[in-house]
């Protein structure tokens, strides 16, 4: 059942198997729109389970094989890619940013977005100083 292996999952990456590590975990990572705290209590008692592009974050965080997760068998042609060579660990300010901008709507999320972009132009051609 997918519940328990979400659940063996996390247990086995480090991560205590309640709703609210989960959200909290899961939303830290995820591009859309965070999910509910709901949403992930159904995952964890088996009510229901994430669609394919949030079953894919989370065999990638907790380092499972995505079909594994989902159906429970091995799979024996597994496709997988390296690593992009960016992806470093980030570190709590950058989290708590990250968290915050997801908490954003859509319309803000451009916004903020829009305001970076214009303080890495300025930087990359040197109108901003140096700190």
């Amino acid at each position: 059942m997918f519940a328990e292996r979400l659940k063996i999952a996390m247990e086995s990456a480090g991560y205590d198997v309640r709703p609210s590590t989960l959200e909290r975990e899961f939303n830290l990572r995820y591009w859309g729109k965070p999910i509910t705290f709901q949403a992930v209590r159904r995952w964890l008692r088996g009510d229901s389970i994430p669609n394919q592009d949030k079953l894919q974050l989370l065999a990638k965080w907790l380092r499972i094989d995505p079909h594994y997760l989902r159906y429970g068998e091995g799979s024996a042609n597994n496709v997988s890619e390296p690593s992009a060579p960016w992806e470093v660990s980030s570190s709590n300010e950058e989290r708590q940013i990250l968290s915050l901008y997801r908490s954003l709507p859509t319309a803000q999320r451009k916004v903020v977005r829009k305001v970076l972009e214009t303080f890495v132009r300025a930087y990359s051609t040197g109108e901003v100083s140096k700190v």
